[in-house]
């Protein structure tokens, strides 16, 4: 994703020129000559958007000059608010970042202006707003007709200095403790150094003054969600998803927890995906127990609230009693799990902590549910892929054949190279490898409509041109472009040996046979391409493949294989690499044909990869 940025010492800044001109103005930012730095991008509205945010302001800020508590500050504001807008508008997010003086202005934008910032300063839900209250000199939310504007003013002097105050021997994570609570052992105290913990296991810093709201909304929590928002993004199994979270939790915030996984398209029930303790051996028992009995939460409560649960019987008789939360992992109204914690040696878990599992949850829903559609789209397109590709092993008895088929791209199956082998009733075959211009869905559409044309047409009695002469009409009404090498096959009498072939080759690599000697020609020659003109008349070449002979047919991304200024084939580089092919047969043949391309040039090759070998035994 690209950012892009606008206003670079621009004279014109100020709030009457920012993208909030609403009920509120943003107070602007001017060095003493009049300039404003600002830099401004969009994100998508998806789990990456946080991150690529965080990454946008820091190059911004410290490209500016900054450097510091202030520049981290502004990071961790604006990585707080994309995530609110994503996840509670679910829209694109404008982000403008402006500075003078040290001053920081920045402005978070979604486009659903109905939805309204349901994390105010005063309440109980949400640490984003809470957080802006903490650290910004001045904040303010601004709605316009076609969106919702979140903004704040960052400077030296504008940083409520709240900090922890954490045991010099502790060691590293993020710690909560409520004052006399976390001296006696009693109440609520969160400390990984107290409840099942023996000393100097898993301890974690421990707050040494009472609990503040102030307090929670520090670095050390609140940079737990950015990291948490940035491990969980990019995930594309949902189980794994799950995994994560429980160790994000445990043990830094609770001694077990669990992920159920839900689907209500599915019609699925829900299922326990993973179970996290902080003793792994406790791990079995506990899944034992919870299985007994899925999390079913009232209706009554708010999606994606965090609610007190039952503590685990099974779980409490081999620990001490403690307190469990149970909330809704909801994403855009989808309930798609449940998630649970729980700390031994409490009473109940604060109020502060269950907000703070109510935003990790919402970003393990939002994980969740990326994942989850993730998987079903690739296990549609597999599907769909698969469909593209011919059935059946690709051989001709009495030849000996080879196919290798490299579609680019991550999980492909079929791209737009396509290959096909088909017997006639006579015992004739007719072969093809083709080559649909671009790539994607839309190549795969043509890709999807040449093999079945081809095939009918065959079974119906029409010729080789007239094949063609059909195939190029029928392309050009989708208005895309094909290369095809399409020809027949036909044995000739045992005592002769050999094939006989004709073949057109409309815009395609030219076929390449090597003789017994070891000399290579080409076997066709260079016709247009498919769907190009919808008149033009295709003609056969024909020739033989003797005793001993091989001929191979490869698509583009043989060919133009590039590395640097240099293409694969540049002179005659296939033909060089077909006639060091000596002693091999068809496989070896297009074996060693497949590894000369990729050895041509660093990385994986960037387009689709097909070669068809046929040797005539000798």
């Amino acid at each position: 994703m690209g950012a892009r940025r606008r206003g670079e010492d621009s004279r014109a800044g100020g709030p009457g020129d920012s993208a909030f001109q609403g009920e509120s103005r943003v107070p602007g930012a001017r060095e003493p000559d009049g300039t404003v730095r600002g830099a401004r991008t969009e994100l998508p509205g998806n789990a990456l958007a946080a991150a690529a945010a965080r990454s946008f302001v820091e190059a911004a800020l410290r490209e500016w000059g900054l450097r510091g508590m202030l520049v981290d500050d502004a990071v961790l504001l604006v990585s707080e608010l994309v995530t609110n807008a994503v996840v509670h508008a679910g829209t694109a997010v404008d982000l403008e970042c402006r500075q003078a003086n040290g001053i920081i202005v920045a402005e978070v934008s979604d486009r659903h202006p109905a939805r309204t910032v349901l994390a105010r300063a005063d309440e109980g839900h949400g640490y984003g707003l809470r957080l802006i209250s903490a650290l910004a000199k001045e904040w303010g939310i601004s709605y316009r007709r076609d969106r919702k504007t979140v903004w704040f003013r960052l400077g030296p002097a504008g940083r409520n200095p709240h900090t922890y105050h954490a045991d010099e021997d502790a060691g590293t994570g993020t710690g909560m403790g409520t004052g006399t609570g976390a001296e006696t052992g009693h109440g609520a105290c969160l400390a990984p150094g107290h409840g099942p913990y023996a000393p100097g296991e898993h301890r974690a810093p421990r707050l040494t003054r009472p609990y503040a709201a102030a307090e929670w909304t520090s670095h050390g929590a609140l940079s737990f969600l950015a990291e948490a928002s940035d491990l969980l993004a990019g995930h594309t199994d949902e189980d794994k998803v799950a995994s994560l979270a429980g160790q994000l939790m445990v043990p830094r915030f609770a001694d077990w927890c669990a992920v159920w996984l839900e689907d209500p398209d599915e019609g699925a029930v829900p299922r326990l995906a993973r179970v996290w303790h902080a003793q792994e051996d406790r791990i079995e028992e506990l899944r034992a127990e919870l299985q007994k009995d899925p999390p079913a939460l009232t209706t009554r409560s708010l999606p994606g609230q965090a609610l007190p649960w039952r503590w685990p019987t099974g779980a409490a008789s081999t620990a001490p009693g403690g307190a469990s939360a149970a909330c809704r992992l909801v994403v855009g109204g989808r309930v798609v799990g449940t998630l649970l914690i729980g700390r031994s040696g409490l009473l109940r878990i604060p109020d502060e902590v269950m907000g703070l599992v109510e935003d990790f949850a919402r970003r393990v829903a939002l994980a969740v549910l990326s994942a989850r559609r993730y998987t079903r789209q690739a296990t549609i397109s597999q599907i769909l892929q698969r469909g593209l590709l011919p059935s059946g092993e690709a051989a001709i008895p009495g030849l000996d054949t080879a196919v290798v088929y490299e579609p680019s791209g991550e999980g492909a199956w079929a791209g737009g190279d396509f290959y096909d082998l088909l017997e006639l009733p006579d015992g004739r075959w007719r072969f093809a490898l083709g080559d649909v211009q671009g790539n994607g869905p839309e190549a795969a559409v043509v890709t999807g409509l040449a093999r079945p044309v081809l095939r009918l047409l065959a079974r119906e009695g029409f010729t080789v041109t007239e094949t063609m002469d059909r195939l190029n009409r029928e392309i050009g009404e989708q208005a895309r472009f094909l290369s095809l090498l399409y020809g027949e096959l036909s044995f000739r009498p045992e005592d002769e040996g050999g094939v006989d072939c004709s073949a057109v080759c409309a815009g395609h690599p030219l076929p390449l046979i090597r003789d017994v000697a070891g000399g290579v020609r080409v076997a066709a020659l260079p016709q247009i391409l498919l769907g190009v003109m919808p008149d033009v008349a295709y003609d056969c070449q024909s020739f033989t493949l003797h005793p001993g002979d091989t001929m191979l047919c490869v698509t583009d991304g043989v060919t133009e294989r590039r590395s640097g200024r240099r293409l694969f084939d540049d002179g005659d580089g296939l033909a060089t690499v077909l006639g060091g092919c000596e002693d091999l047969d068809a496989a070896g043949t297009a074996e060693r044909v497949r590894r000369a391309v990729h050895d041509f040039a660093p990385g994986r090759p960037t387009d689709d990869l097909a070669l068809l070998v046929l040797k005539a035994p000798a």
